[in-house]
């Protein structure tokens, strides 16, 4: 992904406003990671309460939270959001720019540490708050051991395992160890694909139409946002991470953690095998939504946006 570029100190970059319905303050700034790697950070004003750091999903980029930071920024808290390697306008794979690829989620861990050091840079170094939202949750839930200093952290439906059809699950072992050594690690991993625009009627994220056109329209407009399956590598790396996540103890830090009843894109016994011995902890199942939980019906979203504002404030 890195194309020799020198690293430097945060350096403006572009910010689409045309579709992220947030604050008109949002800037973003170009962040390079330890190997490179370019990044983008978007920040919004910083509010009284402290800023909270979104960790975005896969497939993801930080205009998709510009109406959530209009939320946050009504209860008193910044943001700030990131364009993971190979997302948003991240630095893509040069195999093939629409393919999500890692090697390992230590990259990940890299550009968590890059971002830090570039928050740091702008002058945000006020109380901080986490929500990780899918594969942003496994992200941040490293980070958190890591010693991500942040007050408390939520997590919407965290990628702490994939969900797969039987058949799958019963290959995933031999396909993934095969990968690397017959040269096929940086194919769409099975299943996936080139990214395809999505139906309102068969999709697994939101229930809500309004919400869906949201993010439906970002990527109409910006076609350079989109982003298809991930490699067979990323896939290895994802289930080698969660299951290193999950023979970990808790971190000691307040979390709340929320999934959609009808959740089908991760693995939520995975999710409850992880709350159950989190001191401090609380699960809160979402009746009748789908992954995306704060892009959910107004009751839903309005439901998960109090249940984290409420556990934020009362660790203030």
């Amino acid at each position: 992904m890195a194309d020799g570029r020198a690293t430097s100190g945060p350096q403006p970059a572009p910010f689409l406003h045309d579709v992220a319905e947030g604050p008109p303050e949002a800037r973003a700034w170009w962040v390079d990671s330890a190997d490179g790697t370019r990044l983008r950070l978007a920040l919004w004003p910083e509010g009284e309460k402290g800023t909270v750091l979104l960790f975005p999903g896969r497939t993801e980029y930080v205009e998709k939270y510009g109406r959530l930071a209009t939320d946050l920024a009504a209860a008193g808290y910044g943001m700030a959001a990131f364009d993971w390697r190979g997302q948003g306008m991240a630095d893509r794979p040069r195999h093939r720019r629409d393919m999500g690829h890692v090697v390992s989620f230590d990259e990940y861990r890299e550009d968590v540490a890059a971002f830090r050091a570039a928050l740091a840079a702008l002058g945000r170094t006020g109380p901080c708050w986490l929500i990780g939202h899918s594969m942003g949750g496994a992200i941040g839930l490293r980070a958190l051991h890591d010693g991500l200093p942040v007050r408390a952290a939520a997590f919407t439906g965290p990628m702490w395992g994939i969900r797969m059809t039987p058949v799958l699950k019963s290959i995933a072992g031999i396909v993934m160890g095969l990968a690397g050594p017959l040269g096929f690690g940086t194919t769409f991993a099975p299943t996936t694909g080139p990214w395809q625009p999505m139906d309102f009627e068969n999709n697994p994220l939101t229930t809500d139409r309004d919400q869906f056109d949201y993010m439906s329209r970002q990527v109409a407009r910006h076609p350079e946002l989109a982003l298809g399956g991930p490699s067979i590598l990323w896939v290895k790396a994802a289930l080698e991470e969660s299951r290193r996540l999950l023979a970990m103890p808790a971190p000691r830090v307040p979390a709340v953690t929320l999934f959609g009843s009808a959740e089908d894109i991760v693995e939520v016994p995975a999710i409850r095998a992880r709350m159950a011995d989190w001191p401090d902890g609380r699960l809160i199942e979402i009746e009748g939504g789908r992954h995306e939980v704060l892009m959910e019906s107004p009751e839903r979203r309005h439901l998960s946006l109090k249940t984290i504002l409420a556990h934020f404030n009362s660790h203030a």
